[in-house]
């Protein structure tokens, strides 16, 4: 076994590429942190993440600190600023999609065991609070990432790299 060349890579990328996949975005509530949000970015558009919708957001999308994470990756996903839950989640809707939080609620299904919709946006929180009560009120449904180890919780762009790489992969 050896890695692939960059002709290689290029071949396969194109081949995945071509596939079409269920429409999916993200809605982000209040994030904080500027390396997680150009985490999120860099794994939305790795993952063709056709929109995301930034509510109640502390930092600015286009600020260095996120440049840095997302590496440039910003260009291929289109996003929109809202000023509070309401608008932002008013836009995902009015544009067809279907609110799934992440979150570690009483009522969520094992991501892995949900039957999601297409199109889907999912719903990420704050790094330490996760999702609002009006937002978790507000989704459609909630899902959660089960976890083996002894930590309870996950990094929020880790988790939303996790959520996103399972949604494509069960349309797979």
């Amino acid at each position: 076994m050896k890695q692939l060349t960059g002709t290689e890579l290029k071949r396969l990328h194109r081949t995945w590429r071509k596939n079409e996949p269920p429409r999916l975005a993200l809605l982000l509530e209040a994030i904080n942190g500027p390396f997680n949000l150009g985490a999120m970015i860099r794994t939305a558009a790795a993952y063709r993440v056709e929109h995301l919708y930034l509510t109640a957001m502390q930092i600015d999308p286009t600020t260095s600190n996120v440049g840095k994470t997302a590496l440039g990756t910003d260009r291929y996903v289109t996003w929109s600023v809202h000023e509070d839950w309401a608008d932002g989640a008013g836009a995902a809707r009015k544009a067809g999609y279907s609110l799934i939080g992440l979150e570690l609620a009483d009522q969520a299904t094992a991501m892995h065991d949900a039957t999601l919709p297409d199109p889907l946006c999912l719903v990420i929180g704050n790094e330490d609070r996760g999702l609002s009560k009006t937002a978790l009120a507000d989704c459609d449904d909630a899902v959660f990432l089960p976890q083996l180890g002894r930590v309870g919780s996950l990094n929020v762009a880790t988790a939303a790299s996790i959520a996103i790489y399972e949604a494509r992969r069960q349309s797979w």
